[in-house]
């Protein structure tokens, strides 16, 4: 389980780049799109961080 929350913020950052990808493969890209996929990103970035920080 510490190794699962240990690797969630870069699980976070992989849903991000899921929202970038899948969009720009089905033609469908708008900016509300690009915001949410770089919010997620950005916060999976700062989890990760925070997480490593908090578990060692």
């Amino acid at each position: 389980m510490k190794e699962l929350i240990k690797n969630l913020g870069v699980i976070v950052l992989l849903i991000g780049v899921i929202i970038l990808a899948v969009p720009t493969f089905s033609g469908t890209l708008t900016n509300a799109i690009l915001m949410t996929g770089l919010v997620v990103i950005i916060v999976g970035y700062l989890s990760h961080i925070a997480i490593n920080k908090r578990i060692e």
